[in-house]
């Protein structure tokens, strides 16, 4: 007859210990390694395999280590922890270390029954990482089983990296590229959302019909929408266009979406209002259909927003957690590195006269056909103005760029209407912050009216073609030197550019101008999302395998298919602004790929290129861009600039060009006619978002979670699983008595480098599984950094980093082995003589087991949990005096002030380990005050959700594991040590 287990008790089988998880049933065992992820679970059934009760070996008293043995044993086996008892189920099984702000959406989303947020933090802060943290915590309480990632096709690759690699959620690509291969796979009836519990679905897979409906019938419990102010549309729709229509398209969607009301909905977007309160109305509306009509003028109706709507900039959470924050001190005070500030510079350049030449004749054609057209009818007006704009972007980008275009038919030509032309035509214009098109955008457009270009427009082409180098090309030549002054100064730069053709020229001029050192790559719209971050990583490769020589340097070529969204501040690190856009929103956007969170440089280097007589940029320049830069100036914040600005705007350029030609003349653009009227709309419209942005600021200033709330909670996690401190510190000192060699700079950053080459080689295999094989077999220098924020071959200085987790696990596994081979930093017994102490001390290393009860809307879920705590007594056993959890910790920090002997050592520790039996009723006693502590931690972080915290159980399961024991021996007055040589513990092998 086979014996019946409950849930977290030890059981033996395949010669190692194991922890019973709830899923078990009398005749199957569901298992985790005692120690163990939750990727080691396995299934055992008892009447084929050999189960029995286990329980946890007590130290060895001939197996002593020396003073920080404590602690290094400690630190392992909380970086080991993937199970943690604390009301964050997610935190200790995720590979990132999240800030204390990014705590905050989540502790939002825990009060909420059904979770609806919309995040609206600003750009670089980690939306991704908040939403990702609440995905992973509901997924692991049960409040959700599967989720959904909408976003744009350029970023799913990304989206499907972060969740992958961060949080361990391995999502399937729903693009309009795999989405035939999926559906082949499935069977009669199924749905794609049915068959992948986890998707990331481009926004181009819902333009078709069949499948938004699909998408409906089937959609998660869960749904993550990045980008969310490109699924709403103003009422107004002024824009119109196809923009606004796929806006409207996606509105509808997740209109229907929402409307589930139990369905968790998380929107993201770090441009909510974007000018038009009804847009903003109607984001609102979709988390929650009353936050539509809500009054936000009245606190009641801020406080309602506040509960559902979260929006900081950097100055908010730049420090955090500090005495500025309400707090009494600033011991649990976090400050993140983003860059201070961008240095930023204006770079002219005059055109070389062969250039003005063709520049000239470009516009007396462009004047010609809009003059003639504009007596053939208002849609043949249309399509000359929008050829004419494409015409003169083209011959202000590159010659390249130029040549395609004059011999390139525009695609406003097939238009039937003048309506019909203004939509096709607008994109040639539109740098829009919310221009939902950036796929596609940068090919070069058409200027040429018919299918043939005609002979004016062909010998144009002919002309531009030979401009082609820096010899005429004074454009090419200028962003060569401003290139080789940041390649100087060590940065590595990225040069954005407008079209395809001017980003492939300039690859191809660049190609050994920078020195034979600098690696050069080009990403346009002609490669898909997903290669185009394989291409990046391979210029990182590259430059990353000529080591640490401090000449090797990378210039990424871009269009704005890289613009949005994607991360590239590991590595670059410069902005060069090659073709002037025409809305400064589209420049912060670019500026946003570098200057972000875990950028190393604290000042971001961002220059921008403008012709100073080609009678486009100088304008465009006078009138937005420094327009936008004052505004920024004076608020500390960037504005967006209203779309219908910027169109005015650079279409009162244009036509002011036509009317005066390149050189102008004495009359200023804003004596044209209605040109004062214009701007001063200009004016208004632009003081009225500002005015608007100011006001959002302080009237939806995240006001739901107090800091003192999350200083609690950021304590809590931090006591249970270790900080930042604790674990430099463990990596540190296990890496030295592993053999590596470590360099410390001691600079005050706390990052240091360790080749590992001499240490044992489980741990190389180990660390070579997480950084790259190449990377350990060379024993090359491996980073170690105190930012969660790392680039690839480099560790990050926090419990869940791979690196980290690989060296506690070897610590750890050869701490619990006797007989392991090499050294072993960490031993579960050890004897101190110290005058940290005047009375003698013992440290317990104990581990405690939970068995949790979690209601969830899906049932209850019963999960098994651990945690690590420390006890200490003075006395003997039989009559211990125990102390408070702080004064057990500070033994930790005693260090030996006198040699131990030997036998002495064993004598003491013996003492302890024989009286362990009678101190189970305290083990008993702290595990029951433990558990109710963690019953009221799960309260408090869920106290808005009376029906989960009614069903709360948390049930400590004996016996607790003492893991080690460690005696502190008051030092005696005639136990005075050498100068000449340190003190230490006669610890056997290792005395």
């Amino acid at each position: 007859m086979s014996l019946t287990y409950t849930a977290g008790s030890l059981v033996a089988a395949r010669g190692r210990e194991w922890v019973v998880l709830p899923e078990s049933a009398p005749d199957m065992l569901v298992l985790r390694p005692l120690g163990g992820s939750e990727d080691d679970i396995a299934a055992v059934f008892p009447a084929f395999e050999d189960v029995r009760p286990a329980e946890f070996a007590p130290p060895n008293a001939d197996d002593l280590g020396d003073q920080r043995a404590a602690g290094l044993l400690r630190t392992a086996l909380r970086v080991g922890f993937r199970s943690g008892a604390g009301p964050f189920r997610s935190l200790a099984s995720i590979a990132v270390e999240p800030r204390a702000y990014q705590l905050v959406p989540l502790l939002m989303a825990l009060r909420q029954r059904t979770v609806r947020l919309l995040i609206s933090d600003d750009v670089g802060i980690g939306k991704t990482v908040e939403a990702g943290l609440i995905a992973k915590e509901l997924l692991a309480q049960g409040e959700a089983t599967r989720l959904a990632v909408l976003c744009s096709p350029a970023l799913a690759e990304q989206w499907q990296g972060e969740l992958r690699e961060k949080f361990g959620i391995d999502a399937e690509l729903v693009l309009a590229s795999t989405v035939s291969r999926l559906e082949r796979s499935l069977e009669l009836g199924q749905s794609l959302f049915d068959r992948h519990p986890f998707t990331i679905i481009s926004t181009d897979f819902i333009k078709s019909t069949r499948h938004r409906e699909d998408f409906v019938r089937h959609c998660p419990d869960l749904v993550i929408v990045d980008e969310a102010h490109t699924c709403v549309a103003a009422d107004d729709h002024t824009q119109g266009g196809t923009s606004s229509a796929a806006n409207q398209l996606r509105y509808e969607l997740l209109h229907r979406v929402s409307d589930k009301a139990d369905r968790h909905l998380l929107l993201l977007t770090a441009t909510p209002h974007s000018g038009k309160e009804s847009a903003f109305r109607n984001l609102l509306g979709l988390v929650r259909p009353e936050l539509a009509t809500l009054d936000l003028e009245s606190p009641a109706g801020r406080a309602k927003l506040a509960e559902h709507f979260v929006a900081r900039k950097r100055a908010d959470v730049r420090s955090y957690l500090t005495r500025e924050d309400g707090l009494a001190d600033d011991s649990l005070a976090e400050r993140t590195a983003f860059p201070s500030d961008r240095w930023t510079k204006d770079e002219p350049y005059k055109l070389t006269p062969a250039y003005r030449a063709l520049l000239d004749d470009a516009i007396a054609y462009a004047r010609d056909r809009v003059e003639a057209a504009g007596e053939q009818g208002r849609r043949e007006a249309r399509i000359a103005w929008w050829s004419v704009i494409a015409l003169l972007r083209s011959m202000v980008s590159s010659p390249a760029a130029a040549a395609q275009t004059l011999k390139t038919r525009s695609e406003s030509a097939t238009a039937r209407t003048a309506h019909e032309a203004d939509v096709l035509g607008a994109p040639v214009a539109a740098d829009s912050a919310d221009n939902d098109r950036l796929e596609g955008m940068d090919v070069a457009p058409g200027a040429a009216e018919t299918e043939d270009a005609g002979a004016r427009l062909l010998e144009l082409a002919q002309r531009a073609e030979k401009l082609v180098g820096p010899a005429e090309d004074a454009k090419l030549k200028a962003l060569t030197r401003h290139l080789k002054g940041l390649i100087a100064e060590g940065y590595d730069p990225i040069v954005f550019c407008r079209y395809i053709p001017t980003a492939d020229y300039l690859a191809q001029q660049l190609d050994g101008k920078l020195g034979k050192k600098t690696k050069i790559a080009a990403v346009t719209g002609t490669l898909s999302p997903q290669q185009r971050l394989e291409r990046i990583e391979q210029l990182a490769a590259e430059a990353a395998e000529a080591g640490d020589d401090p000449a090797v340097r990378r210039v990424l070529i871009a269009t704005d298919c890289l613009s949005e969204g994607v991360n590239l501040q590991h590595h670059f690190d410069a902005v060069v602004h090659y073709d002037l856009a025409w809305n400064p929103t589209r420049h912060d956007q670019r500026e946003g790929r570098v200057d972000r969170y875990g950028q190393k440089r604290d000042q971001v280097r961002v220059i921008t290129m403008y012709g100073e007589d080609n009678g486009i940029d100088g304008k465009v320049l006078e009138v937005l861009f420094k327009k936008h830069r004052q505004i920024k100036k004076d608020l500390g914040i960037s504005v967006s600039v209203p779309d219908e600005t910027a169109s005015g705007v650079t279409d009162a350029v244009v036509e002011w060009l036509l009317l005066h030609g390149r050189q102008g003349s004495q009359e200023s653009l804003f004596d044209l006619d209605g040109g004062q009227d214009s701007f001063a709309r200009v004016e208004r419209e632009w003081a009225s978002a500002a005015e608007r942005e100011t006001t959002s600021r302080s009237k939806y200033a995240q006001r739901a979670i107090h800091p003192e709330e999350v200083a609690r909670e950021v304590a809590a996690v931090r006591a249970a699983l270790g900080g930042a401190d604790e674990v430099r510190e463990f990596t540190l000192e296990a890496l030295r008595d592993l053999d590596a060699l470590v360099r410390d700079p001691r600079d005050g950053t706390g990052d240091f480098t360790a080749q590992v080459g001499g240490t044992p080689a489980g741990l190389q295999s180990a660390l070579g599984a997480t950084l790259g094989n190449r990377l350990v077999e060379e024993d090359r220098e491996i980073p170690f950094r105190t930012t969660p924020a790392i680039a690839r071959g480099e560790a990050a200085l926090v419990r869940t980093d791979p690196a980290v987790g690989a060296v506690a696990s070897y610590v750890l596994d050869s701490a619990l082995d006797v007989k392991a081979l090499g050294p072993r930093p960490a031993r579960r017994c050890g004897v101190v003589t110290t005058d940290a102490v005047t009375t003698r001390t013992t440290l317990l290393l104990v581990r405690y087991r939970f068995h949790l009860t979690l209601p969830s809307r899906t049932g209850e879920r019963q999960l098994v949990a651990e945690d690590a705590r420390l006890l200490a007594y003075e006395g003997l056993p039989q009559r211990a005096r125990w102390l408070d959890d702080d004064a057990a910790a500070a033994l930790l920090a005693a260090r030996a002030t006198a040699n131990t002997h030997e036998q002495r050592a064993r004598n003491q520790i013996a003492r302890d380990l024989d009286a362990l039996p009678d101190l189970a009723d305290h083990f008993t006693e702290y595990g029951v005050r433990l558990a109710a502590e963690l019953d009221a931690s799960h309260r408090r972080v869920r106290k808005a959700n009376e029906e989960i915290v009614r069903g709360l159980k948390v049930v400590p399961q004996e016996p607790a594991d003492v893991l080690g024991v460690y005696v502190y021996v008051p030092s005696q007055p005639a136990a005075s040590v050498s100068p000449a040589a340190p003190a230490s513990t006669a610890t056997g092998a290792e005395a």
